[in-house]
């Protein structure tokens, strides 16, 4: 099994204060030999999160910042990151994994939902939220994410909306994930491939859910093309 090495955790850190591209140029061989390991380690959480899900792949993000529009210009990432894609349009939500020093996250969800969807999964929250308050209570999702729901939002209710409604902190959402964070100690442990693929396996549920809203109107019926039902 393929981990991640606490010279890894070590390499990232140094990035982290050397973060330029004279620094970089010179530890680029060894830059490479971790991207190589990282690599293997995000292919067996894909074969092992491939075994409880239908995942399409998985990507890696570039090392490289794009600094144009930031004010950060530190020309890198100090971190190895990336997700996993779900199979079709009828599977909704992403995987996501970030390996970085004092910074290491593993969950998913919906990051920038499109407008229609947006308005979708809010329309469905003020028609009915008991079944995703039952699915964010659920002891072993709780465990898991105690903060619930995470993400940009809007600071009064959305227009059209009535800032009374009982699921108006999950209407004012703009976007909609939950994460679990983890120690360097954890992320460079043995267990840590099995503990990302239970955290993602946790997620399921609210996938599940989130999948039958953005493929169905508000009568439970599929948008979806082709669909025969």
């Amino acid at each position: 099994m393929t981990l991640i090495s606490k010279e890894t955790v070590s390499f990232l850190k140094e990035l982290s204060e050397n973060n330029n591209r004279e620094w970089f140029s010179e530890h680029k061989k060894e830059f490479k030999e971790h991207e190589a390991t990282v690599k293997l380690f995000f292919q067996s959480v894909f074969e092992k999160l491939s075994a409880t899900d239908d995942i399409e792949a998985y990507k890696m993000m570039r090392i490289y910042r794009d600094v144009r529009f930031s004010k950060d210009k530190t020309p890198y990432k100090a971190r190895f990151a990336g997700s996993f894609k779900r199979s079709s349009e009828r599977l909704r939500g992403g995987y996501f994994l970030n390996l970085e020093p004092g910074n290491c996250v593993v969950g998913g969800g919906f990051y920038g939902p499109n407008p229609a969807d947006l308005l979708r999964i809010r329309k469905e929250f003020e028609l009915d939220a008991l079944e995703i308050n039952e699915i964010l209570s659920d002891k072993a999702f709780k465990k898991i994410f105690p903060n619930g729901i995470q993400g940009e939002g809007v600071k009064t209710a959305p227009k059209g909306f009535d800032k009374n409604n009982e699921a108006i902190v999950l209407i004012r959402k703009k976007q909609f994930y939950v994460m679990k964070s983890f120690t360097d100690s954890e992320m460079t442990s043995e267990k840590f491939v099995d503990e990302v693929v239970s955290v993602f396996v946790t997620l399921r549920p609210f996938f599940d859910y989130m999948s039958e809203v953005l493929t169905t109107n508000l009568n439970g019926e599929s948008i979806l093309e082709g669909n025969t039902n």
